[in-house]
């Protein structure tokens, strides 16, 4: 049997208000890229709202982005590779308690939990290659930023970390446990971090000085500096793909874009670019659903 969870949208909001304002609707940069992938996968994800198989490369992600969110819960001294690696079997015991399906996702063959353990070490052991923690300092980690804009769109999302240097500058980061994308896919890449970093800006009135992405399944670091402008340049993109969600809705029209994605998706039987049917419209839904904040560890 197949692990099944439904995708993370915990946190939905419709016509709620903030600090006195009717919000319309939310997106996190995971539902943007849905729909810039395949408007037809951000249907299934978020409005047909369909489980989709545990992901053993997903949840290695999650399960090493919540080993190093701990490891700097440790004095700098003690943030050590043989320190992180104690930390690996509690966390995974921590997930499958929260997610009770996560253990049927190798179909309880003690083997195969046993080598993607071991690729979760592996992971870990490149992160030490990459980033000596005890001389670091985060100011947060795993924070939740928030911002509301003149359209009353909420931008959400989880930050991995971020560090605050003395002078006040801002450097935003994110591990990625996969390979980094060729030159032609930076600019998706980065995409996410700008989103972070524009709610950064409108938090706290500071541009980020360093985008950080940080891949462990290739020991690359990618590094990009932003300006006012990229930042508003991702605002309107996101605000774009807003407005195009609403006509979809509207027309209740989200069409398949095949590409290379399709060969992980798991909506084939669904989806008319295959063969398949879309489940029936569902009549609860007159506008564009509110997204969460939760975004995948990749």
């Amino acid at each position: 049997m197949t692990a099944e969870v439904a995708p993370a949208d915990p946190a939905e909001r419709r016509g709620t208000r903030v600090d006195g304002v009717d919000v319309i609707g939310a997106l996190s940069p995971s539902r943007v890229g849905d729909f810039l992938n395949c408007p037809l996968l951000y249907r299934f994800r978020s409005i047909d709202r369909l489980p989709e198989p545990a992901s053993p490369a997903a949840v290695r992600g999650t399960l090493v982005h919540r080993v190093l969110e701990q490891l700097f819960d440790l004095p700098a001294a003690d943030r050590l590779p043989e320190r992180a690696e104690l930390l690996i079997e509690p966390a995974w015991a921590e997930l499958q308690e929260a997610e009770p399906a996560l253990a049927e996702m190798f179909g309880n063959d003690v083997s195969q939990i046993a080598a993607w353990l071991v690729s979760c070490r592996d992971s870990l052991r490149t992160y030490f290659d990459l980033e000596d923690p005890t001389r670091l300092e985060p100011a947060d980690r795993e924070l939740y930023v928030e911002t509301l804009t003149d359209a009353r769109v909420l931008l959400r999302g989880g930050v991995d970390r971020v560090d605050v240097a003395p002078d006040g500058a801002i450097r935003v980061v994110d591990y990625k446990t996969g390979p980094s994308p060729g030159e032609r896919w930076e600019g998706k890449a980065l995409f996410q971090l700008k989103f972070y970093a524009l709610a950064l800006w409108r938090m706290r009135g500071v541009v980020p000085s360093m985008l950080q992405l940080i891949y462990l399944g290739n020991r690359e670091v990618l590094r990009y500096e932003p300006d006012e402008q990229d930042l508003l340049a991702t605002e309107r993109k996101v605000l774009a793909v807003w407005d195009a969600i609403r006509t979809a809705t509207e027309q209740q029209e989200f069409l398949p874009r095949p590409g290379a994605g399709c060969r992980w998706c798991t909506h084939q039987d669904l989806c008319p670019a295959y063969g398949g049917t879309p489940p029936p419209w569902p009549a609860r839904l007159d506008q564009p659903p509110a997204e969460s904040s939760g975004e995948s560890s990749g």
